[in-house]
């Protein structure tokens, strides 16, 4: 049985040549596993055009928690013993953490830097100047779906520099590219960049058909051809990937099932042989048919998961040098080995691995992963991640801990936050710690770079069990208590928090910036029927506290602190402490208070109603927060950005981005109760008025749960309209009446810009006037001298809304009139427009039919062109009573579009077009299937196709480009047509 030759990459060969001859090359090749890309890699990298550059492999192995640049590290180590002699400048002595082993030969460390993110860079700067002294033309990244973040960092820092340094290739198997990772912006770039650059390559490596697998079944069989039955037998059986066809044809071999008849190979019995479906029902039965020595070596080389030198293996599998040897001769002959050309052993193929990996039972699994750990201690440098996740897996606590907090330390220390959060995280969780060193981890945690609801709620137990389990006096008791509330209030849960933080304060006198750090917690005003006064008492107090040693970082921090609370309390000296906080700061420890103060004050700047300052500090922090890899922040400035243009009537496409960002993996709970509260408002005014309101009631519910009460005012101002579109008067008024009772009790009227109008209106409905007259006065009283303009125009919809109920049609006209100005202002133009129609209805009760019955054919237009169909429903049918003839507005696609295709419907058919799945739609357009599969749905329904083929074919054929289905319109709809599509 000879070695399988390379086969059917002849175009692929071609395109990397093409792209290699316009240096520097940037090349992404991706595709299922098992599909042949190293092999394409490793064919073209042995040609004479290729040898010409200096090519750099570095392989990332699929690692629990895989080390800070590691991939690339061991790249540089094999390819130079020491960096003695290079011209390399001081900034190449930011590598000494990298590179421990030469810092007898690298330029001292340079000072410190301010934050993980200046180390980061200057370990980015450093390593790219090695590579260029090392005269590196290509970097070859291999498996880059395992990378660590610092890795893929590093390569998004190579391809944005200018001139590129070095040329890149990466693999990289698009199903397993975890959600959220940066692998998705560099592929993104990647493509961009393909589409208009020479040496800019995109491949996607298909399975070979069935004359490609015959080729290379003949191969393996000394060239002697194969059968057509055969040839299509096996491509069945393994639709075409090159991994499952070698193990097929090795396994029928091993089986003495092929047998050579008529001038070809056959197999024996065509009934009767059957090759298992899987590749790792294929790679078992082929390891059962080896020695003991052979089956040795590959649990070991299972366990270590990674290339290692043979007498690595050999330790691990526990075998003689002889035996070992023999095992190994064994393993590489049978094709699972592969020697990598360094000295190094390791599975030809992931799949492989993995599939003896877990067939080892779990007793010999731990006792390997213990020597495999006693084996690379012994290494220099050790590498600590490794050891950990050996040491892990094998049930040895203390070297685990050890280890880990290790990595940990290094992953920080080079600007490698996630990687530090994700060891720290499984260190506190599930090491089973004693209360110190639970504090001790917990302080360590880079909190803006870890997120996701359900990691944090799993720190919660331990820090608990600390506590329980007894601490070592009220100090250490304090520090406990102090992590757990700032966790549980980064949870949303704020009542918990507080009142861990209550418990802490007395016994933090050892920790004064702590201290202020409760205090500043405790005067923020997100829960409770406190009021105003007893927020700012402890706001006074954390600003009174003295800290020495506080850095200007922890200032600035504090500062946007104060200044969001005040602001959440409606205090107008809010804005001038808001003003002193910069955009941007020469110090990177600010970067990271910069991008929060933006994301709070930004919020802030919504709820009173300046929309102008929330659009320009969200967008700041956005920026900030992407740049910096603060995915806390990051998240959550795309949700209130979210919120933002909802209020300002950015609606094209909002209800699908609000849809996504609700589904996100890392959105706290209280931004993802946001997102879904865009959501259902979209549904509300879309006439989507059951879904919408069950959605708000869900959100509702939660944020009063959540204690996140300022938040909870605009679901129960939603909810209280939809009860009065129904005519259901006393569910307005229960809806509105505890929102209405926090309100004056803390008297933070600036949360009533929405809540004001829908208790007014809820009051008035139910004949309760005068009440209504009382709260509408005292929300004047509570904005004077407040510059608030989203409250203000809350306060004159109130006014007019008191007004119509008095009967005074024609005042009433007037103040809503005034309100509709007020609310463009900001601007929100479905709350102007809400206020025009009842203008017009005013205006009608007072005897001025056509001026009202024009302004209402206006309302309708540009409730229509918003996307408030359901309330462009209910003025048409008006106009309709009024015996003015008015069409209703259609359903069916996104607003804006009509009947014609939307840009992403478009782009969806096109994919279509080219015959690709939704799958691979959604790879190349970054969507999700179900997102691909809602497009194509609606894109069908518009052009009257009830299939695939049709839409492809009606795409692709003569005289309908997409260009131009895409402005495609159809006549408007019946209303029977209309009430079934909704």
């Amino acid at each position: 049985m000879h070695a399988p030759e390379f086969v059917g990459r002849g175009r692929e060969i071609a395109e990397l040549r093409r792209a290699f001859a316009a240096p520097p090359p940037v090349v992404w090749i991706d595709g299922e596993a098992g599909v042949g890309k190293s092999r394409l890699l490793r064919e073209y990298l042995a040609t004479r055009t290729a040898r010409a550059d200096r090519v750099l492999v570095a392989r990332c192995p699929p690692l629990h928690h895989p080390q800070t640049l590691a991939p690339l590290v061991d790249a540089v180590r094999q390819a130079a013993d020491t960096v003695e002699g290079l011209p390399l400048s001081p900034l190449a002595g930011a590598l000494r953490p990298l590179f421990p082993e030469w810092a007898g030969v690298l330029p001292a460390a340079p000072g410190p830097a301010e934050d993980a993110t200046a180390v980061r860079h200057r370990a980015f700067r450093a390593l790219a100047e090695l590579l260029g002294c090392l005269r590196v033309a290509v970097l070859v990244v291999e498996d880059v779906h395992w990378a660590d973040e610092a890795t893929l960092e590093f390569l998004l820092f190579l391809t944005s520099r200018v001139p590129q340094p070095v040329g890149l290739v990466v693999t990289c198997r698009p199903e397993d590219v975890p959600s959220g990772s940066l692998l998705r912006r560099l592929a993104t770039r990647l493509a961009a960049d393909s589409a208009s650059a020479a040496g800019r390559l995109r491949l996607t490596l298909a399975p070979l058909d069935v004359a490609g697998t015959a080729r290379l079944v003949s191969s393996m069989l000394s060239g002697v051809q194969v059968s057509e039955r055969f040839a299509g037998f096996l491509h069945r059986r393994t639709d075409g990937v090159p991994l499952a066809v070698e193990g097929a044809v090795r396994l029928l071999a091993d089986r003495a099932d092929l047998t050579f008849h008529g001038g070809g190979w056959e197999r024996r019995h065509l009934d009767e042989i059957g090759v298992p479906a899987t590749v790792r029902d294929m790679v078992l039965e082929r390891v059962g048919r080896l020695g003991p020595e052979a089956q040795a070596v590959l649990r070991a080389a299972a366990v270590l998961g990674r290339p290692a030198e043979e007498s690595t293996v050999q330790a691990v599998a526990g075998l003689a040098a002889g035996r070992a040897q023999a095992g190994l001769c064994e393993a590489l002959d049978g094709g699972l080995l592969d020697d990598d050309g360094w000295g190094q052993v390791a599975f030809r193929h992931v799949l492989a691995r993995q599939a003896v990996y877990d067939a080892i039972p779990r007793p010999r699994r731990r006792t390997l992963h213990r020597r495999a750990g006693r084996t690379l201690e012994g290494l220099a440098p050790q590498p600590v991640a490794e050891l950990a996740g050996h040491f892990r897996a094998a049930g040895e606590r203390s070297e685990w801990c050890r280890y880990g907090e290790w990595a940990a330390d290094l992953a920080l220390a080079s600007g490698d936050e996630t990687t530090a959060g994700a060891l720290l995280h499984d260190l506190v969780v599930n090491a089973g710690l004693p209360a110190a060193s639970v504090v001790r981890l917990i302080r360590k945690f880079p909190f803006a770079s870890f997120a996701g609801p359900a990691r944090f709620r799993e720190l919660l137990p331990p820090l608990r069990a600390a506590l329980d389990s007894g601490v070592r006096g009220p100090g250490e008791e304090a520090d406990v208590r102090v992590q757990l509330g700032n966790l549980l209030l980064f949870m949303g849960e704020d009542d918990a928090g507080r009142a861990e933080l209550k418990r802490a304060l007395p016994h933090l006198a050892h920790d004064p910036a702590e201290a202020a750090r409760a205090m500043m917690r405790l005067g923020w005003p997100r829960s409770s029927s406190w009021p105003v006064a007893a927020h700012l008492r402890w706001l006074e107090r954390a600003a009174q506290v003295e800290v020495p040693s506080m850095t200007a970082a922890d200032r600035l921090g504090f500062a946007a602190d104060q200044a969001t609370a005040r602001l959440m309390l409606g205090e107008m000296d809010g804005w001038a402490l808001a003003a002193r906080i910069p955009d941007d700061a020469a110090v990177p420890a600010e970067w990271q208070q910069i991008s929060r103060a933006n994301l709070n004050i930004g919020d802030m700047a919504m709820l009173w109603g300046r929309y102008a300052v929330a659009e320009r500090r969200l967008d700041r922090a956005l920026a900030l927060a992407g740049r910096r890899r603060y995915r806390r922040y990051q998240s959550a400035a795309m949700v209130t950005r979210a919120h933002l243009d909802w209020l300002t009537g950015a609606w094209d496409g909002l209800a699908e981005r609000a849809a996504a960002l609700a589904e996100g993996e890392d959105i706290l709970p209280l931004a993802r109760l946001e997102s879904l509260l865009v959501a259902g408002l979209l549904q509300a005014a879309a006439g989507a008025y059951e879904p919408a309101a069950e959605r708000l009631r869900l959100v509702l519910a939660e944020e009063v749960r959540s204690g996140a009460l300022a938040d909870s005012m605009e679901a129960a101002a939603a909810l209280s309209r939809l009860a009065l579109i129904g005519g259901r008067a006393e569910e307005a008024l229960e809806i509105t009446e505890e929102p209405a009772a926090v309100i004056a009790r803390k008297r933070t009227w600036v949360w009533a810009a929405d809540l004001g109008p829908a208790r007014v209106a809820a009051l008035a409905a139910a004949g309760r006037v005068e009440e209504a007259g009382r709260l509408t006065a005292a929300f004047a009283r509570g904005l004077r001298g407040r510059d608030a303009p989203g409250p203000q125009a809350g306060l004159a919809s109130c006014r007019a809304i008191l007004a119509q109920a008095r009967g005074e049609n024609t005042a009433a006209a007037r103040l809503f009139a005034r309100a509709a100005a007020a609310w463009q202002d900001l601007p929100r133009p479905y709350e102007a427009l809400l206020a025009q129609e009842q203008q017009a209805r005013c205006q009608l009760a007072a005897g001025r039919p056509e001026t009202a019955l024009a302004l209402l054919a206006g309302v309708r237009g540009q409730l229509i062109a918003l996307g408030a169909l359901g309330d462009a429903d209910r003025v048409v049918a008006t106009l309709r009573e009024h015996g003015v003839a008015a069409k209703r507005p259609q359903r069916g696609g996104r607003r804006g579009y009509g009947n014609g295709l939307s840009p992403r419907e478009s782009e969806v058919t096109r994919l279509v077009a080219t015959g690709r799945s939704n799958r691979q739609i959604a790879e190349a357009l970054f969507l999700s299937p179900k997102t691909v599969a809602q497009h194509l749905s609606s894109a069908m329904r518009k052009l009257g196709v009830s299939s695939r083929t049709a839409l492809a074919v009606l795409a692709t054929g003569a005289g309908s480009t997409v260009a131009e289905l895409a402005q495609r319109d159809v006549p408007d709809q019946e209303p029977g047509a209309v009430a079934k599509n909704r």
